[in-house]
């Protein structure tokens, strides 16, 4: 809560501002630690919050992360941090959020401690980073390390989702196209033949498309509302536990889609892996948080069931290769890794790695699948409309 003041200093000058605390005493108790003497202190009254965004994206996330790195690695208290910050944000929402963190931190609890309060902005790899951070007296350090990791995996994200972007559009002006087409323009020509008198004597293909039109107009509302169900329904079946692992495990089968999901999974789970044990996190929690971390119920199984094998005192690389999900590349750069002392450095190489294979892949995906799409949308189109022409043909011919 913020609590306006009016206080001396200690040359008696008359001051005025703001300051945040749990309680009015809190804030005279704050007002005098900073040296002075409060004359009257009052809740400030709520304002109208006209700010709609009420979540953190990637990009406040990534600079607050960059900037307090910066500002830490200067020697600014970590309070003093967190006010900058909250009072400096774009997104009020966020910024109120590091305010809230800062005055927990100045009640004694720990920064980690305070953003594990916050688990929708700050997910279990922040904390578990900044814990090791702060045991380890290296938390500028650490706050850099988590900006980079950040960063990259926004800079993989960007690129899944730019090479989407054009197939779904296409995808989706192509259905718009066929739904005109069904329900507006071949009825059209319908009535078009039936004027002509060669309603009885069409071609089939004619016949099979008007045929197709009518029944997508009469039936067109219980179109829509089995299509909304399916949606639905597809929803919640892969909300279900059981559902999720059937969906992932389709997934990573699929032939050409398959093996671009699973590259990316293994660049996630390495860049992620490499950067707690780099950290000082230890290797069974960076297990666990990475497995949390995965995207993929496959994935995170074979990654739990690692874990449980280190906890008896194997090494990471077998139980990996038991699963059979990563590529036998992988396993033996960890196993590399694992034998040298290195297993961080070899991480965050095989996620360097697979960065590029992930650029070449979905690079390769986005001009097979544009073709691709082209035909067959193209051949579904395109054959509707040769359908209508087929009869126009054959009136122009009989009249000549």
């Amino acid at each position: 809560m913020e609590y306006k003041y009016e206080a001396k200093n200690r040359t008696g000058a008359v001051v005025k501002g703001t300051v945040a605390a749990t309680s009015e005493d809190g804030a005279n108790q704050k007002l005098k630690a900073q040296g002075l003497t409060p004359i009257w202190v009052k809740k400030q009254p709520k304002q109208i919050n006209i700010n709609f965004q009420h979540k953190a994206t990637t990009k406040d996330l990534k600079t607050f992360t960059r900037q307090f790195a910066t500002m830490i690695d200067a020697g600014l208290p970590l309070v003093q941090c967190l006010e900058i910050l909250g009072t400096q944000s774009e997104n009020k929402w966020f910024g109120a959020k590091l305010l809230e963190i800062k005055t927990l931190v100045e009640g004694g609890s720990t920064f980690s401690d305070a953003l594990a309060k916050y688990p929708k902005i700050f997910d279990e790899l922040f904390v578990a980073l900044i814990a090791a951070g702060e045991v380890g007296g290296i938390l500028d350090t650490i706050m850099k390390r988590l900006a980079d990791y950040i960063e990259k995996r926004e800079r993989l994200q960007r690129k899944i989702k730019g090479a989407m972007v054009y197939p779904t559009g296409i995808l989706i002006v192509s259905l718009g196209v066929v739904v005109v087409l069904l329900k507006w323009v071949i009825p059209t020509f319908e009535e078009m033949f039936q004027d002509f008198g060669a309603g009885d004597a069409l071609p089939a293909p004619t016949q099979f498309v008007i045929n197709l039109s009518r029944g997508f107009t009469a039936n067109f509302p219980f179109i829509i509302g089995g299509v909304i169900g399916i949606v639905m329904g597809f929803s919640l079946f892969t909300r279900s536990k059981s559902g999720r692992r059937i969906m992932h495990q389709f997934y990573l089968w699929l032939p050409i889609i398959g093996p671009v999901i699973r590259k990316i999974a293994v660049a996630r789970f390495t860049r992620t892996l490499g950067t707690l044990l780099s950290s000082g996190v230890p290797i069974l929690e960076a297990m666990n948080t990475v497995a949390k971390a995965a995207g993929n119920v496959v994935i995170e199984t074979a990654i739990l069931f690692a874990r449980e094998r280190i906890s008896e005192g194997r090494n990471m690389s077998d139980p990996l290769q038991e699963a059979n999900v990563f590529p036998g590349m992988v396993i033996q750069m960890i196993a590399v890794g694992e034998q040298t002392g290195a297993l961080d450095v070899m991480c965050n190489k095989i996620a360097d790695f697979y960065d590029e294979e992930v650029d070449v892949a979905v690079a390769a995906l986005t001009s097979l699948l544009e073709p691709l799409m082209m035909i067959v949308i193209g051949g579904i189109v395109g054959g509707m409309v040769i359908s209508m022409y087929l009869p126009i043909f054959e009136i122009a011919g009989t009249i000549e």
